[in-house]
């Protein structure tokens, strides 16, 4: 069985698992730490990590881009997001923070993702 989608870090407060739902905090900046480097990235609505990290000029790693090959995995270090698939990531992983960045859409007014992690 694959895990909820819905992820949540032990010290945030959980939200709605529809991404599209208009009342959904997002957030005007994403924070991407990649190659021992601090970036903050202007979010565009319904975009993923990957898709803001790449629009910010970045190349996190990535290969398949549907969910299946965990390339694209990085810590969420504060926030939420929805998933839209994830066929990679076991229940531990995800309990531990761990997103696949290919398929999470921000859900929460802060996001701070770390592929250094």
């Amino acid at each position: 069985m694959l895990p909820d989608p819905e992820l949540v870090p032990p010290d945030a407060t959980p939200v709605a698992s529809d991404a599209s739902a208009p009342d959904e905090p997002v957030p005007d900046e994403v924070v991407i730490k990649l190659e021992r480097r601090k970036h903050t990235i202007r979010y565009h609505a319904g975009e993923t990590v990957l898709e803001t990290a790449r629009r910010g000029g970045l190349r996190p790693p990535s290969s398949c881009e549907a969910g299946n090959c965990a390339t694209c995995m990085a810590h969420l270090d504060k926030g939420t997001v929805t998933m839209r698939a994830n066929n990679a990531l076991l229940d531990d992983d995800l309990a531990e923070g761990w997103i696949l960045t290919c398929q999470s859409i921000p859900t929460s007014a802060e996001l701070v993702v770390d592929y250094d992690a």
